[in-house]
């Protein structure tokens, strides 16, 4: 199928990612597509995943309507048909069916808001160097996969380049005021519990997770992607065994992969061989259905 533009729907490129670009609509709206594109070690891969912008955002608008009671979601709408009213002609823009949110325009805080309710990644490493989590102290004896002894709130910076730098508290609120830090960090452990929950109903665990942050009108709304396997750990929680490396439905595998390549982790990548491709799709796809009981075919955008 060949890709639409926005900008043939008129519209601007307001920010342009690695994997999603974002098209002003009006002064106070923006148009954000997720694409089929995938990165690791801030290098975007050649080939793309098959149905990953649709699960992007299938499970970001579920989301943003399970944890509507926690937090105020800057999410206008996925419909087509609704969008069409702000994006005249996005309904003849099949191709971008299911892949797009209209969302309302926010200052985002400089912050990568990150919650650990468990042991993984960076946080594991940093722990077995140092005895630390995110230079947090941290009981002894924990292991790759165990539940922290309660969720963290554990921010970085937001690099428009390269990669992005833990902080501790301190700097953070040095950044959004101390304030406004105490409002993210109260927002988003509570964002992450509420997570975690429906996650557990699901047999799944929320091992981590991203939240993005913005401010419309003085008050703090939840943005861009939220819990999804490119910003969260999923794992099966009958599967996880302490000290080992847990099953993820999100692209760790597809990190084990590329970490498991003589490459520098630098451009141009290696070519992604089929079978990584069509498991990470599988991946993606199965992590939405598992979460919200809900089958990707019925979403926007469905292959004929």
């Amino acid at each position: 199928m060949s890709q639409s533009s926005p900008e043939r729907l008129g519209l601007t490129p307001f920010k342009v990612g690695k994997i999603r670009q974002l098209y002003s609509v009006g002064d106070d709206h923006l148009l954000m597509v997720a694409s089929d594109k995938i990165s690791a070690f801030d290098v975007v891969m050649e080939q793309a995943i098959p149905e990953k912008g649709r699960v992007l955002t299938a499970m970001t608008s579920f989301w943003c309507e399970e944890l509507s009671h926690v937090a105020v979601g800057s999410l206008v709408s996925c419909d087509p048909s609704v969008i069409e009213h702000s994006v005249p002609g996005f309904k003849e823009a099949s191709d971008l069916h299911g892949r797009t949110m209209l969302v309302r325009s926010a200052e985002m805080l400089s912050l990568e808001c990150i919650v650990r309710g468990y042991l993984a990644g960076q946080a594991f490493e940093e722990y077995q160097q140092h005895g630390t989590i995110h230079t947090m102290a941290a009981p002894p004896g924990l292991g790759l996969g165990e539940q922290l002894p309660a969720p963290m709130f554990t921010p970085s910076t937001k690099a428009e380049e390269g990669h992005d730098l833990n902080i501790g508290l301190e700097e953070a609120a040095e950044i959004v005021g101390k304030k406004r830090l105490e409002e993210a960090q109260e927002l988003c452990l509570n964002l992450y519990k509420a997570g975690a929950k429906r996650c557990a109903d699901a047999g799944l665990i929320l091992a981590d997770t991203k939240f993005e942050l913005g401010v419309i009108d003085g008050q703090l709304v939840l943005c861009d992607e939220v819990i999804t396997p490119d910003s969260s750990r999923i794992w099966p929680a009958d599967e996880v065994v302490i000290g080992q490396s847990p099953p993820a439905f999100d692209k760790q595998p597809f990190r084990d992969w590329l970490s498991a390549q003589p490459w520098e982790k630098s451009p141009p990548p290696p070519t992604l061989p089929d079978d990584v491709i069509a498991t990470t799709s599988a991946r993606y796809q199965a992590a939405y259905e598992r979460v919200t009981n809900r089958a990707l075919e019925d979403w926007y955008g469905r292959s004929s």
